[in-house]
């Protein structure tokens, strides 16, 4: 059977920075929780007990537990990554913005203002640029 996990012996400093998270009831919930569980588990407490305790599912507490011991209280803020990577540049977006903002005659189009449909369908035939956005762009 695996060792339990439990956080490393805590620095003064460390110690000191988890209580004031918890005390002041940090604005951050994610920093308050992830204190708790730290400071929980440095007071002997078990992984089931700590996630009964933050409401937090078994495998995030181990999972926090061991990031503050490989990184210390860096594992506080959360990583969280931006999202799905844009598909318009800044560079299509500013076209975009400019050919929509154009009155559709100077653009050799047969009709006086764009719809969202006649925009995409002229964006699609801009040749030389190939431009790809979602249906929600």
């Amino acid at each position: 059977m695996a060792e339990p996990v439990r956080v490393r012996r805590l620095t003064d400093r460390e110690g000191q920075k988890l209580q004031q998270i918890v005390r002041r009831g940090s604005t951050n919930s994610v920093r308050y929780r992830r204190a708790m569980m730290l400071l929980v588990s440095a007071s002997g407490n078990r992984v089931p007990v700590i996630a009964q305790l933050v409401q937090a599912d078994e495998d995030t507490v181990r999972d926090v537990i061991h990031r503050f011991n490989e990184i210390g209280l860096a594992c506080l803020d959360p990583r969280w990554a931006g999202g799905r990577p844009r598909q318009l540049s800044p560079d299509d977006e500013d076209f975009i913005v400019a050919t929509a903002t154009t009155r559709p005659t100077k653009l050799g189009q047969p009709f006086t203002r764009w719809s969202i449909r006649k925009l995409v369908i002229y964006l699609h035939r801009v040749h030389g640029r190939v431009i790809r956005f979602g249906r929600e762009a």
